[in-house]
């Protein structure tokens, strides 16, 4: 039964992020509802939108961000690698770490046999 609910409004959430994509150009405060809207349902839902969906909407204004639109992108190199998302909107900064996800992969353990993992 949960999980039926929790496929109804995942589809809803896509919908709606679609129908906000299509809307943009011509009415962007329409956009920014339907984005409000699906945020909503994810969070009665008690689901987490999914990552292409969170990047695209500024957490701070609820605008659908659109590249060279209504956002800046920008790659940093300090500290750790990162890209940094401006809302031109509102002026939210966004933070996305780029790390490496290090996987063992059997030449790595193969080389250390008498090391143990702990």
């Amino acid at each position: 039964m949960r999980s039926n609910a929790k496929q109804i409004a995942n589809q809803r959430i896509q919908v709606l992020f679609q129908q906000a994509k299509k809307v943009y150009r011509d009415n962007p405060r329409l956009s920014s509802r339907y984005v409000e809207t699906a945020r909503k349902i994810a969070m009665a839902a008690k689901i987490r939108l999914p990552a292409m969906y969170r990047r695209q909407v500024c957490k701070n204004c609820n605008m659908l961000l659109v590249q060279g639109d209504n956002c800046r992108v920008r790659i940093k190199q300090e500290r750790e690698p990162h890209v940094v998302v401006t809302c031109l909107s509102c002026g939210h900064k966004t933070r996305i770490l780029l790390r490496k996800k290090r996987e063992e992969t059997k030449l790595e353990q193969d080389n250390y046999p008498n090391e143990t993992s702990r």
